[in-house]
């Protein structure tokens, strides 16, 4: 049974390029919304339960391809123990059903520090709540860079260490600690990308104090009124 597991190439090029594009170019993109130690980062994220993705997507489509291949339960096969992998589970497991997804953006020099996810411990109301698992898709690596990894640990012990390449798609036991490490060099003004995806089990109770659909952004009220224009905007009249 492994604490992490990898997948190198999990979206094509064509794929993985408009994600990135998409995401990064996002009028919600700000100081990080998470506190703590992800002050020094920027981005944005998405509150949504296996309910309200279809309206995450339906706002979002291109976070399609993404959501299947992370949510793919075969990306995480390798966390399960060995007697399950070979002869299948006793009884079926719950499948994760309340996600928090975050764009992570690091500059030179700036780092995350060690931390356990558990966005939704305090809007499920369940104490002590973390995700089944993390998942970790590397977006945007600047070439010539040094450091950067991600550092996995088990009550201060190392138990992973991940060198980020595009691509990459990264799942991790939920209840492991893990730290991002600065990197220096590459181009000026060069940023670490990736998308995180904190995946969650919960009960009905708890499930219903989640939102469905929530944006979660420092960007201001602006660019949620742009965000709402641009949905209902009208088509242009055929000439």
């Amino acid at each position: 049974m492994s604490e992490y597991v990898t997948h190198r190439a999990a979206l094509a090029g064509p794929q993985l390029g408009s994600l990135r594009e998409a995401l990064l170019s996002s009028r919600f993109v700000a100081s990080s919304p998470l506190m703590g130690t992800f002050e020094a980062s920027r981005g944005f994220a998405f509150v949504f339960t296996e309910a309200g993705q279809a309206t995450l997507l339906e706002r979002f489509p291109f976070l399609t391809d993404y959501l299947a291949r992370v949510r793919d339960p075969a990306t995480t096969r390798g966390l399960r123990p060995w007697r399950e992998r070979l002869f299948g589970p006793r009884q079926e497991r719950p499948r994760p059903n309340a996600f928090y997804v975050n764009l992570l953006l690091l500059e030179e020099g700036k780092a995350v520090g060690r931390h356990i996810d558990a966005t939704l411990q305090e809007p499920s109301g369940v104490p002590g709540a973390v995700p089944e698992h993390v998942s970790v898709l590397y977006l945007e690596v600047p070439t010539g860079i040094q450091g950067g990894a991600l550092r996995l640990l088990r009550e201060d012990r190392p138990v992973g260490h991940v060198r980020p390449r595009p691509g990459l798609l990264v799942q991790f036991r939920g209840d492991l600690q893990h730290e991002v490490q600065p990197f220096t060099g590459g181009p000026e003004g060069a940023l670490r990308a990736s998308l995180v995806c904190e995946q969650y089990t919960f009960g009905p109770e708890a499930l219903a104090r989640i939102t469905p659909f929530r944006i979660h952004s420092k960007a201001g009220f602006g660019a949620y009124l742009d965000s709402h224009r641009e949905r209902h905007a009208s088509p242009p009249s055929p000439r």
